[in-house]
């Protein structure tokens, strides 16, 4: 049997290299990638709250935008029996990187805990599903508001009533790069935030800090 150093020493490795990967496809296209390292476990355990907080419960999960797997490996060690995870990520690379965390994770999924890796856009994933509990990790900051309204409709219609929905943003994003973008582009980012913070106010119960986090986010 393996004992819980080598597995512990198998989980360091897969996060560097999934660190190294995403650094990769961020120099690719910062746009999508939305940042230049995964998130840190205090920002993947404040966004997988809601599911710790109903731990023992079988839920039905949902991740967007799950990239290297940060996020998805907290989910996957907090699954409870008969729970179902669900992960959308659209760049391919990632999503072949997701399928191996799902199969050597050190918790591995067994009977009752099911994880689905799908090759797409949340917006195109094709579910009947409803969830308890959706994680978002898109980032919204470099997409257009026409396509935040989008996607945080999909949301709302894949959310069970009653469920939750985690997503972020980095702090300080629109004054650091408001120096350096045109003008457009500062207006978009401004924009985002505008359709973000009306969702906020018709359906937010919370919203939390995340200093420990390169760079500190907001939940």
């Amino acid at each position: 049997m393996e004992n819980w150093t080598t597995s512990h020493d198998r989980v360091l490795a897969q996060r560097h290299t999934g660190s190294w990967m995403f650094l990769v496809e961020a120099a690719r296209d910062i746009r999508t990638t939305g940042a230049i390292a995964p998130s840190g476990r205090a920002l993947a355990r404040a966004l997988t709250d809601p599911v710790r907080t109903r731990s023992g419960q079988p839920l039905n999960i949902l991740e967007a935008g799950a990239g290297t797997g940060a996020v998805a490996r907290t989910l996957i060690g907090q699954l409870s029996a008969g729970s179902h995870l669900d992960v959308a990520e659209a760049n391919p690379r990632f999503t072949g990187r997701l399928h191996h965390l799902a199969a050597t994770h050190p918790r591995p999924v067994g009977h009752g805990r099911q994880v689905h890796i799908h090759t797409c856009r949340v917006e195109e994933l094709d579910t009947d599903r409803r969830y308890d509990v959706i994680v978002s990790g898109l980032p919204f900051a470099d997409f257009h508001p026409g396509q935040v309204k989008t996607i945080m409709d999909r949301y709302l219609e894949l959310l069970h009533p009653g469920g939750t929905l985690t997503y972020f943003a980095y702090l300080g994003t629109r004054r650091a790069c408001t120096p350096l973008a045109s003008r457009i582009r500062a207006h978009c980012h401004h924009a985002v935030e505008g359709v973000l913070t009306g969702y906020q106010r018709r359906y937010a119960t919370g919203c939390w800090t995340v200093w420990a986090n390169l760079p500190p986010a907001r939940v």
